[in-house]
């Protein structure tokens, strides 16, 4: 009976749950390493107040998706200009692409450490897995794996487990965060920091992942379209949204907040403050939280760039084909979604050959994190509105506590924009 319960609750959980986790990705383990490294426990009040907007936003994506049955870029064409549209997307598709590279670089480097061996032979060898998987294997068959990939998330809470916290002084310090002291560092990189990690954990590609994983959810149903309009199936689905969103948004923060947390207490408190790669964060542990620790370290880095890989290229190649009216389906073959398909080639073969040349980490990095900036704001903006509209979304608009998340949320990112430019330039 508990055997049959727990398998039921699994198999609700889906597009949140493999969002929330791909949004831990070696890029988002590089910053939230560095955070914890540099600034010891005083960046944890970032994750603790992300963790509701990125609930929101992430809810509503998944609720335009199931609603309207297309994805974001679909309904941000209705929204915008499509000459606009078509920026956004291009820059999403750029961003994601050097997301990849840096992933897959991530991902080479972490292997390299665990048995030796060429990094250039690595990178080429996850980057062709990543293409075959997602055009061999089906929708269904990409969900599964995807689901079990989450499950190497777990490897950074066995860190925490592994070297002694103190928690008193940790929740002294996230609570107080001023009190930190910055005579080895500035205020400008404290801020810079903010910014990275609201930027990381707050990324467009995962809106559009989200949206387009309920579209396909709702495609295999041939009567959902149907069903909307029964008042007990809604609930019920969009209560299954909602519980999907809450547990991987929560998964999600709470292994950046271990990441932060294992880095502080063994990096931090050996002097080691400047860390530029999550497989150099890995390389870090290793003297001084013993063999173990950076094990389990390096093979997270592995399983999670897995898991991004895909989704980076995925949510590329939905924007793309819904702006230009292509069929996107992970449940269709090549043949039938040609254009879906080399999308995803192009981003991950792209990103390998970048990953190859290796390509300065920091600098892929942080021009990331730029182009995710400028379209994060806009695009959350669309998102609330589509949200709000009537015509789009029918009786099914956002509550008023939801809009007051997102727009919230869109709120952060923007002055989190504003702040990355003033300390990037």
């Amino acid at each position: 009976m508990v055997t049959q319960t727990a398998k039921e609750f699994v198999n609700r959980l889906g597009p949140g749950l493999i969002t929330g986790a791909a949004d831990d990705d070696p890029s988002g383990i590089a910053t939230y390493s560095q955070a914890g490294s540099q600034f010891r426990f005083s960046l944890v009040w970032t994750l603790l107040l992300t963790t509701p907007l990125m609930i929101g936003i992430q809810m509503l994506s998944a609720r335009i998706g199931w609603v309207t049955g297309e994805g974001l870029a679909a309904n941000i064409n209705k929204q915008f200009p499509r000459w606009l549209t078509k920026i956004l997307v291009g820059l999403l598709v750029i961003a994601n692409t050097i997301n990849i590279a840096a992933d897959i670089g991530a991902m080479g480097e972490a292997l390299r450490l665990l048995v030796g061996g060429p990094l250039a032979l690595y990178v080429l060898a996850f980057g062709g897995l990543c293409i075959t998987t997602q055009i061999a294997f089906s929708y269904e068959s990409t969900v599964r794996i995807l689901k079990w990939l989450t499950l190497t998330l777990f490897s950074y809470v066995a860190v925490i487990l592994t070297v002694n916290v103190p928690w008193k002084q940790a929740i002294s310090e996230s609570l107080h965060p001023w009190a930190f002291s910055f005579h080895d560092t500035s205020l400008k990189e404290y801020a810079a920091m903010v910014v990275a990690v609201l930027g990381t954990t707050i990324s467009p590609y995962l809106f559009f992942w989200q949206a387009a994983q309920e579209v396909e959810d709702s495609n295999r149903r041939p009567d959902s379209k149907a069903l909307k309009s029964h008042p007990e199936y809604a609930a019920e689905h969009l209560w299954r949204i909602k519980e999907d969103t809450y547990i991987g948004m929560s998964f999600s923060n709470m292994v950046a907040l271990c990441i932060v947390i294992a880095t502080a207490v063994t990096l931090n408190a050996q002097g080691i403050t400047n860390i530029q790669t999550s497989s150099q964060a890995a390389e870090a542990l290793r003297p001084v939280a013993g063999e173990f620790a950076f094990l389990v370290f390096a093979l997270g880095i592995i399983g999670t760039g897995l898991l991004a890989v895909p989704v980076l290229a995925g949510s590329a190649a939905y924007a793309v084909s819904e702006l230009y009216g292509w069929k996107a389906s992970l449940s269709d073959g090549f043949n039938e979604a040609r254009g879906f398909y080399l999308i995803i080639i192009a981003a991950t073969g792209i990103g390998t050959a970048m990953g190859y040349l290796e390509v300065d980490p920091i600098k892929a990095l942080v021009w990331s994190a730029i182009v995710n900036g400028v379209i994060s704001v806009p695009i959350m903006a669309a998102m609330m509105l589509v949200g709000q509209s009537e015509k789009l979304m029918g009786q099914y608009t956002i509550s008023t506590r939801h809009r007051f998340f997102g727009w919230s949320a869109t709120l952060v990112m923007t002055v989190a924009v504003l702040v990355m430019f003033a300390t990037s330039f």
